[in-house]
């Protein structure tokens, strides 16, 4: 059936070439063209037999080794970025804030916190900048160190300080190691100072007592 559909398509297609030929009396022999004894059992494989390739989406933001960079993989880690997000043990929001955190910023309601972005966003940052005041020296003293077989960084230290508290962090980095902590989940510090090395949280200034109520910082 194949074999008789293609000489009728061929044999139009030569005849057309003859119409836009120049006139000649020369008789042309188109039995070469014929597809007698040519195979044309193709196999196109049908949709449904398409080999599928999974799509893999990483949701995790590509926003460079910057402090938002910073902020927004920290926060992925901690809620996949839910500004709404109430853990099991109270935790609040996009970076999963305890009570007592809040208290320490001057936030007193949680509702309001959960509802508000940009005051999620503002506490973020003050919570880094008083975990930086109060871990200014450690971070002098062990940046650039191996401990525990992780290399000590400025940024690593805060996304440490963050999970467990600037008082745990301290006893970790001045015990070589040997002093750990690990959250309710069994997150460690050890894993969160691997996980956020290396961004650049240059922007984050040491301040001894931050509140939301002071801030005039820019996010």
């Amino acid at each position: 059936m194949l074999r008789n559909l293609t000489k009728v398509t061929v044999l139009p297609f030569m005849l057309g070439i003859l119409m836009f030929s120049p006139a000649s009396e020369e008789t042309y022999d188109f039995t070469h063209y014929a597809t007698d004894g040519t195979s044309l059992d193709y196999s196109v494989a049908l949709p449904d037999e398409t080999e599928e390739v999974p799509f893999v989406f990483n949701p995790t933001p590509l926003t460079g080794k910057n402090y938002t960079g910073f902020k927004e993989a920290l926060a992925f880690k901690e809620s996949r970025g839910d500004y709404l997000t109430i853990n099991s043990f109270g935790y609040l929001g996009k970076y999963q804030f305890g009570a007592s955190t809040l208290d320490l910023l001057g936030i007193t309601d949680g509702s309001e916190f959960l509802a508000d972005p940009l005051l999620q966003e503002q506490a973020f940052l003050l919570n880094a900048s008083r975990n930086k005041w109060v871990l200014r020296r450690d971070i002098k003293r062990f940046e650039g160190r191996w401990i525990a077989g992780v290399r000590v960084t400025e940024s690593g230290i805060l996304a440490a300080a963050h999970l467990a508290g600037p008082g745990s962090v301290k006893k970790f980095l001045r015990s070589g190691g040997e002093i750990g902590f690990a959250d309710a989940f069994g997150t460690n510090i050890r894993s969160y100072m691997k996980r956020f090395s290396g961004y650049d949280v240059s922007n984050v200034k040491a301040v001894k007592y931050p509140s939301i109520n002071k801030s005039t910082a820019s996010l």
